[in-house]
């Protein structure tokens, strides 16, 4: 078993022995005679402290800036070393007595200093910082109440005193020197010039002259001279007549036909630098550098945008779906179950007395199994009666079918909700070019079949060329597209058979007329119909069947085209005139 260390009783401070811990939980100092603090040299740089106080309280009461004479050192003030045999409790009574001889002598050394004439101005003391640094606690400066004795002292150079560093009442106050109030200047109360109007960037010489002390003039009465309102009349009234005479000449030109090769109606207008859908990942131009696709205000950003789904436009094209077809067989058996139900019901009527029982149905295939013993006693009776009723259920038959067959005008309104049921499902478009349409017969096919198939469209008659465009449902530009390209004969031309048709409108141009300048007929041998072109539209361009409408330059043309916005099928028609004359 190991024994414990042994306590020192002698104050030795050996490694292996226990030393006695005070009440702070910390090991005691050791007890010697070196560690005592020494009194007497405590005391004499207490009185040396107070001797630099009192020379700094000397000079700040003289005025003069000459510095105090630095304590001399303390080892050669110190006295010599105690007594050992002075206690602990002497040692502190003593170091009290000191403290208190000391601020005595303070306190009388500074009323002593405030009895002489009073200073020209008080002035605030200024502190040092690493002085009332070292004071504090956290680093923050120490109040000059609590600074002691060097708050009334100077500073370590002895030139300035201390200042504090917060507002106090005393240091709010202005020191003014008794010629400072002589010395302010009056308050410049005139505008600024021009220089410095001028170098003001808010001044706009627009609104009005510069500010300036004059005072501000009237103007004079300025009257207009005499006939200043009569010639601004006369250049409006030439104005106007210039306008109207280029007018004219432009209705001449379009009759005359000199714009008819006019080059603007082909020119392409050259691209913009920028599209529409790429203002907001480019700036300016297109270049990679400079593209905002990583940039804050780029547009793309890693949120998904779902946008609204829309029912595509082709599925109300898309024709119905077809049942499943049956066999031959399979059809049979229906029509079997079909009639054997029918019969039943039937029969289940004339039990009820509901129906009367049908007569027996005899023909010449059942007639001596039906009859029987009738046959064989009148033969000719019993054919007569079987002739009769065969016309009879022929006639009953008819009769029914003519009750169940629709009218004229039902039969209109079926054809119309078919039109319109087609016509819902996509509206197509069709342009045909007709090298002449002279024979008028031609032109009526063109118009009727148009109207009985509900198109909307126009025929545009020219010299040149005739343009027909017509558009409707998916059927009806079947069947008109089949009359144009194939059912009519546009080789065929014949003279007029009514009075009507010789005194229309269309017939008194004479490239309209069936007939040429000697009265002979028109050859119409290398006259055909070209489809210039086919397709789908989103909606109807014409509202209805505008007929035909006559133009005899392309300018009319196109006018006539401008307003359903198809004035490109005009120019894509011409283009392709070199082509159908090959």
């Amino acid at each position: 078993m190991v024994e414990k260390r042994p306590y020192p009783e002698n104050g030795d401070s050996q490694a292996d022995s226990k030393r006695p811990r005070s009440n702070n939980a910390s090991p005691a100092p050791p007890t010697t005679a070196s560690s005592r603090p020494d009194i007497s040299k405590a005391v004499a740089e207490a009185r040396a402290r107070a001797a630099a106080v009192r020379a700094k309280l000397e000079a700040q009461r003289n005025g003069t800036s000459a510095s105090p004479s630095p304590a001399p050192p303390s080892s050669a003030a110190s006295p010599p070393p105690a007594a050992p045999a002075q206690t602990a409790a002497e040692a502190a009574r003593a170091k009290i007595d000191a403290m208190k001889a000391r601020v005595a002598r303070v306190a009388a050394a500074t009323k002593k200093a405030s009895t002489p004439a009073p200073a020209p101005s008080w002035q605030p003391p200024q502190y040092e910082e690493d002085t009332s640094k070292a004071r504090g606690g956290l680093n923050i400066g120490l109040h000059p109440a609590l600074m002691g004795d060097s708050a009334q002292g100077v500073g370590a150079r002895g030139s300035k005193s201390m200042q504090p560093k917060f507002a106090t009442t005393m240091a709010n106050r202005r020191t003014e020197s008794p010629g400072s109030k002589q010395n302010k200047k009056q308050l410049d109360l005139s505008g600024p010039n021009m220089e410095e109007l001028k170098k003001n960037p808010y001044f706009d010489p627009n609104i009005g002259s510069a500010p300036s002390g004059r005072e501000r003039k009237s103007k004079q009465l300025v009257f207009n001279q005499k006939g200043k309102f009569i010639q601004q009349a006369n250049a409006l009234r030439r104005q106007e007549h210039l306008e109207q005479m280029k007018k004219r000449i432009a209705e001449q030109a379009k009759k005359v036909g000199l714009d008819e090769d006019n080059e603007k109606a082909f020119l392409v207008s050259a691209p913009p630098e920028v599209e529409w859908w790429d203002e907001g990942l480019v700036d300016g131009a297109y270049d990679l550098e400079k593209a905002k696709i990583d940039t804050p205000d780029s547009i793309i950003t890693h949120y998904v945008q779902h946008p609204v789904l829309l029912e595509p436009p082709q599925d109300k094209n898309a024709p119905a779906p077809k049942p499943l077809p049956l066999t031959s067989k399979e059809q049979a058996k229906l029509r079997r179950q079909r009639r054997m139900a029918e019969h039943k019901e039937q029969q289940a009527k004339i039990r009820l007395g509901l129906e009367p029982p049908p007569p027996p149905k005899v023909k010449k295939s059942n007639l001596m199994r039906v009859l029987g013993e009738q046959a064989v006693k009148d033969p000719t009776a019993v054919e007569a009666r079987v002739n009769r009723e065969i016309a009879e259920r022929a006639t009953k038959h008819e009769i029914e079918n003519h009750e169940r067959a629709l009218t004229k005008e039902q039969r209109h309104e079926k054809l119309e909700q078919q039109q319109a049921g087609d016509a819902a499902k996509g509206i197509s478009c069709c342009v045909f070019k007709v090298d002449s349409l002279a024979y008028g017969k031609h032109r009526y096919q063109v118009d009727i079949n148009a109207k009985q198939n509900a198109l909307t469209g126009i025929t545009v008659l020219h010299p040149k060329f005739n343009l027909i465009i017509v558009e409707g449902g998916a059927h009806s530009i079947k069947n008109y597209k089949k009359l144009m390209l194939h059912r009519i004969k546009w080789t065929e031309n014949a003279l007029p058979t009514s009075e009507r048709q010789e005194s229309s409108r269309e017939a008194e141009k004479p490239w309209l007329s069936a007939t040429d300048d000697t009265g002979q007929l028109k050859d119409m041998s290398g006259n055909r119909c070209v489809l210039v072109w086919e397709g789908l539209e989103k909606q109807r361009a014409f509202s209805r069947w505008m007929g035909a409408r006559t133009c005899e330059t392309d300018t009319d043309a196109k006018d006539a085209l401008t307003r359903a916005k198809m004035e490109n099928m005009w120019t894509l028609a011409k283009t392709m005139q070199d082509e159908f004359a090959s």
